[in-house]
C-alpha cells in the first residue's frame, strides 16, 4: 500500500526557531555528531567530544566527554543514565562511557560511573550503532564490520557485565541498526545492517537464536522500533518503501519513494525525514553554481495505526528529530531548533467536523482513549450526517454504537416517521442485546417483525437458543398472543410463567383440559395459586377433572410428573395439602361434584375437617336430594345424610342443620334433629302438621317421661282437629287422667 493512498490532515503546528536561536548561538560553528533525548533533555553530542544537555526553557550545560570526539549518544528512557561511545585518543579506539545526569561533580558535570572500550578481539573496529534496554541489564553495541556486542549486567557497572560477540559469517557491512523489543516476557534484539534485517532471541543467556527477516538493510538512522504497536516491532525505510518487521516475519509494507535520512517513532506516530524531490535550496550569497549546497529534507509524519498523512512539510538540512515533552523537535544543519507539536484533539475534531469527517474523527478518538461521552456524540453526528444524506443503512449502524448514552427514543423517532421499519428493527434487536430495551421496546420490535411477516426471526428471538434472555418475557407473550396463540403458549412454558400458559389456554385456546392437566404438574405453590385463579371456570368446563385436582391438593398432592414414591415423602417430610374451605365457593351452582370433593374430604384428608365442610356437604346432600326425581338415587342421599348426621365424628353445626332441614322439609334429618336437641315439642307440632295422628301418640308415648306436656298439647291440638280419631283422643285422655297431668 503507498502513503500516498492515505488521507492527509493537518494536526502539528511546526514552530520554527522555538528556542529563539539560542542553541545555534551556543553550539556556534561546532559540528553536531550525534543526538539523543530523554529525562528532561535535548542531548547533542559535537565533533569536539562535548555533550550539550538543553532543558525545556533553552538552558544549555555542557561537559566534556572525550578528548577527541563523540559519535553517538543513547539517553535511557527511565533513568538518568546516559550511554555515550567516543573516542579520547587518536586511532579506532572507541570507549564507552556511562554518566549520571543526576549528579554532578565538583565543576557541576555529571559523573561517569563507567567507562569501558568498546572493542572486538584482535582487531581495531569502529563502533556504528547502540542501544540499551529499559532496565539497563542489556547493551548492544553495533560496528561498522557486522560485529555486536552484546552485553549482560548492569550497564552502569563494568565488572558485573557479561560479554558475547555476535557475528553473522560473510557479514561485512555495517549495523545499521538495534532495538531490544520484550514480547511475552521474552527479549528480542532486532537487527538491521546495509543488506539485512534480523533478530535474535535474548532471553537466556548463551541461548541467543538468530533469525533472518530480509535480504535488504537499510541505512544508519533509517531503522526504529515501534513502542507502542503490538502488530509491529520494528521498522527500516529504504529508497522504495517502508518496511515492517515482527518476530514472525514481515508484516506490511508502504510504498514511499526517495532517500530517506532518518526515521523516528513517537507514541503512534513514524516521523520521516527524505531528501526532498525538489531543488536544493543554496546558502546565503553563495553562488548558484557552488557545489557546497544546503540540501532540503521532506519532513512526514504518519498515523500507521489509523493510515493517516498528519503533516508533511519541508526544512534546509534536518540533523536529528529529538522527541522530549511530549513534542517533535527538529534540529537542521545550522542548529536552528523547530517545535513540531502536535494540535489539541478538540481542534482535530473542529477540523474534522466542518468537513464532515466523521469516520476520520472516530478512528482518532479511539486511538487516543477518548472519554466515552465524547465518542457517543461523534456516533450520533455521525448518524445525524449518514441520515441526512439518505443512508439510512449506514446512519443505523452509527446510532447502534450510541446505545447505552443516547436516548433511544432520539433514534426511533427518526426511523418511525420514515417507516424505515428494516432499519428500526435492527435497532431495537441491538437496544436488546445491550440489556437497555424496555418494554415498549419489546413490543415495538415484536410488531416490526410482524409487519414485516419475518416469523422466523420472531421465533428466534423470544425462543433464546443461544443467548441470555434480553427482553420483557411478559410484554413479548402479550405481543405474541395477538398474532399466535402457539409461540405465546411456548414462550410461557418455556420461562415458566405458568399464570401466562393457563390464560393463554383458558381464555384464547379454550383448552380446559390442557390447562387442568398443567396444573396438575405443578409444584405445590404454583399449583395451589393457579387453581385459586381458574379454579371456578375450569370447574364450569371440565367438573369431574377439575374437582379430581382438587381432592388431590386438598390431601396429599404430588405433581404428576413427579414419580410415584416421592423422596419428600419417603423421608418422611410434611404433606402438602390446601385448606378446602378457600375452594367451596368454586362450586357454586354444581352441588353434585362439591359432594363428591367434600366426601373426598372426610374419607381421606389428613386433619379433622372444620363444621363449615360439614355443614356445606349436608346443605349440599339437601340440595341434591331436593333435585333428585328417582326414589331410588333419593334414598341414597338420604341414606348418606343421615349415616352422616349419626356419625359420632361429624363435626356439624346442629341448629343450622336443623334450619336447613326445615327449608329442604326433609323430614328424617328434621325429626333426628329435634331428638337430638331434645325439642320434643317441636316433633309434636311436626306430626300434628303432617296430620299423622299415630305417630302424634307415638311421640307423646316415646317422649312423654321427658316432657308431660306433650300429652295436653296433642289433646288440645285434637279437641281442635276434627280429622283426628276419636279413638287416639280416648286414648290420649285416658293417659292425661290416669296419671293427673291436667292437676
Amino acid at each position: 500500500m503507498a502513503f500516498t493512498d492515505w488521507r492527509r490532515f493537518n494536526f502539528f503546528d511546526l514552530k520554527k526557531n522555538s528556542d529563539a536561536g539560542k542553541v545555534a548561538e551556543y553550539i556556534g560553528d561546532v559540528k553536531i555528531t550525534c543526538s539523543s533525548s530523554g529525562h528532561g533533555y535535548l542531548i547533542l553530542g559535537d565533533s569536539d567530544g562535548n555533550v550539550h544537555l538543553i532543558n525545556k526553557t533553552f538552558q544549555i550545560s555542557t561537559f566534556r566527554a572525550y578528548d577527541r570526539n563523540i559519535s553517538i549518544t543513547e539517553q535511557s528512557r527511565e533513568s538518568s543514565f546516559l550511554v555515550t561511545i567516543g573516542e579520547d585518543e587518536v586511532g579506532v579506539n572507541p570507549v564507552i562511557k556511562v554518566w549520571n545526569l543526576d549528579k554532578t561533580d565538583k565543576q557541576g558535570h555529571p559523573v561517569c560511573v563507567r567507562i569501558s572500550r568498546a572493542s572486538l578481539p584482535n582487531r581495531a573496529v569502529g563502533t556504528s550503532c547502540l542501544c540499551i534496554n529499559d532496565k539497563l541489564t542489556l547493551m548492544a553495541v553495533g560496528f561498522i564490520d557486522g560485529s555486536i556486542l552484546l552485553y549482560r549486567g548492569d550497564v552502569t557497572k563494568e565488572r558485573t557485565n557479561k560479554i558475547k560477540i555476535l557475528k553473522e559469517e560473510n557479514q561485512s557491512r555495517p549495523v545499521t541498526g538495534l532495538a531490544f523489543r520484550v514480547i511475552d516476557k521474552s527479549t528480542f534484539l532486532f537487527v538491521s545492517t546495509m543488506n539485512s534485517v534480523y533478530f535474535y532471541n535474548v532471553t537466556t543467556k548463551d541461548q541467543e537464536v538468530k533469525n533472518f527477516l530480509n535480504t535488504s538493510g537499510c541505512a544508519p538512522r533509517c531503522s526504529v522500533l515501534a513502542e507502542s504497536m503490538e502488530d509491529i516491532h520494528f521498522l527500516i525505510a529504504r529508497e522504495d518503501a517502508v518496511y515492517c518487521f515482527t518476530t514472525d516475519g514481515r508484516g506490511p509494507c508502504y510504498a514511499l519513494e526517495g532517500q530517506k535520512i532518518l526515521l523516528q517513532w513517537f507514541r503512534n506516530y513514524l516521523v520521516i525525514v527524505a531528501k526532498d524531490v525538489n531543488l536544493p535550496v543554496h546558502p546565503a550569497n553563495a553562488p548558484t553554481s557552488d557545489t557546497n549546497e544546503v540540501e532540503r529534507h521532506t519532513i512526514t509524519v504518519l498515523d500507521i495505526q489509523n493510515k493517516f498523512i498528519v503533516y508533511t512539510g519541508t526544512m534546509r538540512e534536518v540533523k536529528a528529530v529529538l522527541i522530549e515533552w511530549g513534542a517533535f523537535y527538529i534540529l537542521t544543519g545550522d542548529h536552528n531548533l523547530s517545535l513540531l507539536v502536535e494540535k489539541d484533539l478538540q481542534s482535530k475534531l473542529t477540523m474534522l467536523f466542518k468537513k464532515n469527517l466523521y469516520d476520520v474523527s472516530i478512528r482518532i478518538v479511539k486511538s487516543q482513549q477518548y472519554d466515552v461521552d465524547g465518542l457517543v456524540d461523534i456516533f450520533r453526528l455521525y448518524g445525524d450526517h449518514l441520515y441526512g444524506k439518505g443512508d439510512q443503512n449506514a446512519a443505523i449502524e452509527q446510532y447502534i454504537k450510541t446505545i447505552g448514552r443516547l436516548e433511544p427514543s432520539y433514534v426511533i423517532r427518526k426511523y418511525s416517521q420514515t417507516h424505515q421499519i428494516d432499519n428500526l428493527t435492527n435497532y431495537l434487536q441491538a437496544l436488546h442485546k445491550h440489556g437497555v430495551a424496555t418494554a415498549d421496546h419489546t413490543t415495538l420490535l415484536l410488531n416490526c417483525y410482524t409487519k414485516l411477516n419475518k416469523i422466523d426471526k420472531l421465533k428466534e428471538f423470544i425462543m433464546t437458543k443461544d443467548r441470555e434472555v434480553d427482553f420483557d418475557i411478559e410484554v413479548a407473550i402479550n405481543v405474541c398472543r395477538q398474532t399466535s396463540s402457539e409461540d405465546s403458549l411456548l414462550l410461557a412454558e418455556k420461562h415458566g410463567l405458568h399464570s401466562w400458559y393457563l390464560k393463554i389456554q383458558i381464555e384464547d385456546n379454550n383448552k380446559y383440559l390442557a390447562a387442568v392437566d398443567y396444573i396438575g404438574r405443578l409444584e405445590f405453590n404454583e399449583a395451589e395459586n393457579n387453581i385459586k385463579k381458574y379454579g371456578s371456570i375450569l370447574l364450569q368446563h371440565v367438573p369431574q377433572e377439575t374437582t379430581e385436582l382438587l381432592k388431590r391438593l386438598c390431601t396429599n398432592y404430588r405433581p404428576l410428573n413427579q414419580p410415584f414414591v416421592d423422596q419428600n415423602k419417603s423421608d418422611g417430610g410434611t404433606k402438602q395439602f390446601v385448606d378446602p374451605e378457600d375452594f367451596i365457593h368454586i362450586f357454586l351452582n354444581n352441588s353434585e361434584h362439591l359432594v363428591d370433593f367434600l366426601e373426598h374430604l372426610l374419607k381421606d384428608s389428613p386433619i379433622k375437617c372444620s363444621k363449615l365442610i360439614y355443614n356445606t356437604l349436608v346443605e349440599h346432600y339437601l340440595l341434591v336430594w331436593a333435585k333428585l326425581s328417582d326414589v331410588t338415587s333419593r334414598m341414597q342421599v338420604e341414606q348418606k345424610m343421615m349415616r352422616l348426621l349419626d356419625s359420632s365424628e361429624a363435626n356439624y353445626d346442629k341448629h343450622q342443620i336443623l334450619i336447613l332441614c326445615q327449608a329442604a322439609n326433609f323430614k328424617p334429618g328434621l325429626l333426628y334433629l329435634y331428638e337430638s336437641l331434645k325439642m320434643y315439642q317441636q316433633i309434636l307440632q311436626y306430626h300434628l302438621q303432617q296430620q299423622d295422628y299415630q305417630a302424634v301418640l307415638a311421640c307423646c308415648k316415646r317422649f312423654g317421661l321427658q316432657d308431660s306436656s306433650l300429652w295436653s298439647q296433642a289433646l288440645w291440638a285434637g279437641a281442635k282437629d276434627s280429622e283426628m280419631p276419636s279413638a287416639l283422643l280416648v286414648e290420649i285422655l285416658g293417659v292425661i287422667e290416669k296419671n293427673n297431668l291436667l292437676s
